[in-house]
């Protein structure tokens, strides 16, 4: 039996690219790997997932997991664990994963390592590196309990490739009464955007507090839509109220490293860089020319936001 069970996640019916992240860090490990999907009528998922090596794939399907609960899925995966005798767990470092991990580590009291940017094996021994203080420090974790859980950053791992075989997909019957999670699921407020999803997107554009306000982040979507790119957010613009804070990218906000990331108006802030550095090019626009962001650029351009962007816009307008 596998000795890594991967909780993979899923999106009206589609795979996350996230999970594949993990999947590359459970291969570091070696000795196999296996996939639990949760959910309901969640077979064409599992299909899916079947396609990326996995020992096996696990289904725990039915009406109780239609809507995430978190108190239900941990009992459920926290169930498979005990039955299979996993000894890792691992999760994408998703809001999804950093809700539901640290619950199932509870009922093992089991330790945990977050935000997981290398997994290092030395003979038998397993280390986790993750980061402190915005990325200053990098921690290496040895985890002495039985069962050791981690959350994978997506960001520090290639998505897995297709091995060309298929897995075998079992059920898993989770006995898991809903009535002992006290909690009602009641609904999704969803934050629906014709854009790339921000954490999945293969370009980046992000507003910062020289976007002066909403009128600022207008011309920088009119950017985006021209480049098929995801908008993102520094903590200023999100904490005046410019736009939702689904779209912070920084250490309390969503990691990104898209192949372009392009900073209009950041000055750069340790907690903002944090998020967005693992990006393959960073391009940084900015008029103060000492402005932190530019430490981290491959390409800086030292103008006022509002008339660099429009020039942008109307020089690719014409390129096409």
């Amino acid at each position: 039996m596998a000795k890594v069970l991967i909780i993979a996640e899923h999106s009206k019916g589609q795979i996350k690219k996230a999970t594949l992240s993990s999947v590359t860090a459970a291969n570091k490990i070696g000795g196999g790997f296996s996939l639990v999907v949760l959910g309901k009528d969640v077979k064409g998922v599992a299909d899916a997932y079947a396609k990326f090596g996995a020992e096996k794939v696990f289904v725990i399907d039915g009406d109780v997991f239609k809507n995430y609960i978190a108190e239900n899925y941990a009992e459920a995966v926290a169930q498979l664990i005990k039955a299979q005798n996993f000894e890792f767990v691992f999760g994408s470092a998703t809001a999804f994963t950093k809700d539901l991990i640290p619950r199932i580590a509870a009922k093992f009291d089991a330790g945990m390592a977050s935000e997981v940017l290398a997994v290092e094996v030395s003979g038998s021994d397993v280390v986790f590196a993750r980061p402190m203080w915005a990325g200053n420090a990098i921690a290496h974790i040895k985890i002495t309990s039985p069962v050791k859980f981690a959350t994978i950053r997506a960001t520090e791992f290639d998505h897995a490739k297709e091995s060309g075989a298929v897995s075998p997909v079992e059920n898993f019957a989770a006995n898991v009464d809903p009535a002992k999670a006290k909690v009602e699921y009641l609904e999704f407020a969803e934050t629906k955007s014709e854009r790339p999803e921000l954490t999945e997107a293969r370009v980046v554009i992000s507003g910062g507090r020289g976007a002066k306000g909403p009128e600022g982040f207008k011309m920088i979507e009119e950017l985006a839509d021209l480049l098929n790119a995801a908008i993102g957010a520094s903590r200023a613009a999100v904490d005046s109220g410019w736009v939702p804070n689904d779209l912070q990218v920084g250490q309390t906000g969503k990691i990104v490293a898209p192949e372009l990331y392009i900073a209009c108006g950041i000055s750069g802030a340790i907690q903002h860089i944090a998020g967005m550095k693992g990006s393959k090019v960073i391009v940084a626009i900015n008029k103060d020319e000492e402005a932190p962001i530019f430490q981290v650029a491959d390409y800086g351009l030292v103008a006022d936001m509002f008339k660099a962007i429009p020039e942008l816009v109307s020089a690719i307008k014409a390129s096409r």
